[in-house]
């Protein structure tokens, strides 16, 4: 956000979709629900990675894998773990740089158990 203003949702979108982008190399892309998503290559539709949808006021990441690996949450901030919205869901209507780093941070430790699970030992 600049100068107070709401930051617009294809930024926020755009920006979250950034931080995904290290994970195209391994993942492939799908859709649940019609939602763009990214999951482990033949790995069934509800067990994706990450999928986003933006609404009128948000644009949604959702993160099922969160629900097996919580510890993705340890040391995040009050202020990160206030937009969990829902089970998997994170909502955000804006997304500034602080917020941005956060995200990426959880990404990364949830992609470690997420990939490991997946891939097998020694892959």
């Amino acid at each position: 956000m600049r100068d107070g203003a709401a930051e617009p949702l294809d930024i926020v979108e755009a920006r979250i979709w950034a931080l995904l982008a290290p994970y195209r190399d391994e993942l492939e892309e799908a859709t649940i629900y019609g939602m763009p998503s990214l999951r482990w290559p033949g790995s069934g539709a509800h067990d994706y990675f990450a999928a986003v949808q933006r609404s009128a006021r948000k644009v949604s990441l959702y993160a099922i894998a969160v629900d097996t690996w919580p510890e993705a949450l340890d040391g995040a901030s009050e202020r990160f773990t206030g937009r969990r919205t829902g089970k998997a869901t994170f909502s955000f209507p804006s997304l500034d740089d602080e917020l941005a780093a956060e995200l990426e941070a959880f990404l990364a430790r949830l992609y470690v158990p997420y990939r490991a699970h997946h891939a097998g030992p020694g892959d």
